[in-house]
C-alpha cells in the first residue's frame, strides 16, 4: 500500500474519527468528490478523572478488527449537575493515528448513567488537522465504564467523509 494510502487509512480509521469496514464500493455522499466510509471501531480506555479546570479526561486505545490503530484523548465539560442520576457532558475527543501527527477531532454531546456506567456521545462536528483533507461526518460512541476503576470499553460507529481542500 502506498504511503499516502496508509496515511489516509490511519486518518479515517480513527475516534472520532474513524473508519472501519473499508468497503470502498462507491462514494456515497451528497457532496461531489467526497469519499465516505462507514466507521466501526472499538476502544479500551481509562477515565483519568478531572483536570485542573474540572473537565473530565479520558484516554483510550482504538482498534479496527482487533488491531490497534491509534489513541484518543478526550476532555469533557459537565453540562451541570446530574439529573436523575445521569450526567450530561460536551467536549472534544481527539484521535491520533499510530505513527502520525495528524489528528481527527470529534466534538461530542453525550451523557453517562452514574449508576450503571453506560455512556453515549454523538458528534456535533468532525474536523481534521495536519492533513490536506476536509473531514466531515457523524460518529457515535457507546460503551460502559466500570465506575469503581474508571476502565471502559466502547464501540464507535458512524460515517466519515473526506474531500481535498
Amino acid at each position: 500500500m502506498a504511503p499516502r494510502c496508509r496515511r489516509l487509512f490511519r486518518l479515517l480509521a480513527a475516534s472520532t474519527l474513524l473508519v472501519g469496514m473499508l468497503s470502498v464500493a462507491a462514494p456515497a455522499d451528497a457532496r461531489a468528490g467526497a469519499l465516505c466510509l462507514p466507521v466501526h471501531l472499538t476502544g479500551v480506555g481509562q477515565d483519568q478523572g478531572p483536570d485542573a479546570q474540572g473537565n473530565l479526561v479520558t484516554t483510550a486505545t482504538i482498534s479496527f478488527a482487533g488491531f490497534p490503530i491509534g489513541t484518543t484523548r478526550a476532555s469533557f465539560t459537565p453540562s451541570g449537575p446530574p439529573t436523575g442520576g445521569v450526567l450530561a457532558f460536551t467536549g472534544p475527543i481527539v484521535f491520533t493515528p499510530s505513527g502520525s501527527t495528524a489528528t481527527v477531532t470529534a466534538t461530542v454531546a453525550g451523557s453517562v448513567d452514574l449508576a450503571t456506567g453506560t455512556f453515549q456521545a454523538t458528534s456535533t462536528s468532525v474536523t481534521a488537522a495536519g492533513v490536506p483533507l476536509v473531514v466531515s461526518g457523524a460518529l457515535t460512541f457507546r460503551g460502559t465504564e466500570n465506575l469503581s476503576t474508571g476502565a471502559f470499553t466502547e464501540t464507535i460507529t458512524g460515517r466519515l467523509c473526506v474531500n481535498r481542500r
